[in-house]
């Protein structure tokens, strides 16, 4: 069985016919935000429902890293290695230092709580950017039923004085989002409003060496389903969730191929001994599989 779908001939070179799409673990209810420990050779991901983030390697296979974890969603690392995690249940970004206390990064925009922080990244110079849709505050599920006090912005904080900046603040519900290579395209996805007919794409804006963007034009649509995380590999390719796998874009927006995943997938990232192993969650179930590709590393 193969579980790869080339769409161009390029896709081809990407993946390796031998290498199985593996299932690591199953049992969660929403698996989310996985992020790579190359240190400690391991993998933290978010069982967002079941509040608690969870730890796979290996060796000891799944474990609880924290429990309970306020609901975390989306979750990355800064460049001193420490974890960056957004919370539905305290609305807020946090860092765990090395000395295992957290920090928040983020929790309030011109007085006013965040809704529910999704998804994060930093960028080479140390600032932090995430997304703030309304999903964990729509539904005590993911978090705890609230009202709503700011729109669903994609927000950036400052590496040096933590001012948070609104950075883009016309989409419905920006979820995943991800920078090129180079840093000078930012990727956005806006899934949409709990319940509607919102338009559901991937959005592409250029970066200025001052962080301000431009642009923001419909860079994909992705079907079926829709885009969640998603991340960017060493040649500029995008690699996002989808309903049915794993959808690899190319540059210019067309869709390459696809990794065929037999749960809706909500987030990847890559990891493993070189970079070159994708790790996907998908609705209850961790997968990963090795690539003849790399994750971008950042400048």
């Amino acid at each position: 069985m193969s579980f790869f779908e080339a769409e161009e001939a390029v896709f081809s070179s990407f993946v390796l016919g031998n290498a199985p799409l593996k299932k690591l673990a199953g049992g969660f209810d929403w698996a989310e935000g996985p992020v790579w420990f190359g240190d400690h050779d391991c993998l933290l991901f978010s069982d967002i429902p079941n509040n608690r983030m969870l730890r796979w390697s290996a060796t000891l296979g799944i474990t609880t890293f924290r429990e309970p974890s306020n609901f975390s969603n989306g979750n990355t690392r800064d460049r001193e290695g420490r974890l960056i995690t957004c919370e539905h249940g305290t609305r807020r970004v946090t860092r765990t230092e090395h000395d295992g206390s957290i920090t928040v990064v983020a929790d309030r925009y011109e007085g006013k709580p965040l809704n529910s922080p999704n998804d994060v990244v930093v960028t080479s110079d140390g600032a932090i950017w995430f997304t703030d849709p309304h999903y964990g505050i729509a539904s005590d599920y993911e978090g705890t039923r609230s009202e709503q006090a700011l729109p669903c912005n994609v927000y950036r904080v400052d590496p040096h004085s933590g001012h948070v900046r609104a950075m883009l603040t016309d989409f419905n519900c920006p979820n995943g989002l991800a920078f090129s290579p180079d840093e000078t395209r930012l990727y956005v996805a806006d899934t949409g409003r709990i319940h509607t007919d919102d338009p559901r794409h991937i959005r592409a804006f250029d970066v200025a060496a001052n962080g301000s963007l431009t642009g923001g034009d419909v860079f994909h649509v992705i079907a079926p389903g829709c885009a969640d995380g998603m991340r960017v590999d060493e040649n500029g390719n995008l690699w996002s969730s989808a309903g049915d796998g794993v959808h690899c874009i190319a540059p210019d927006g067309r869709r390459l191929g696809k990794i065929l995943v037999p749960e809706a997938v909500s987030n990847v990232c890559f990891g493993g001994r070189n970079g070159h192993r994708l790790f996907i969650t998908a609705t209850t179930s961790l997968y990963a599989v090795s690539l003849a590709v790399r994750g971008a590393r950042r400048p």
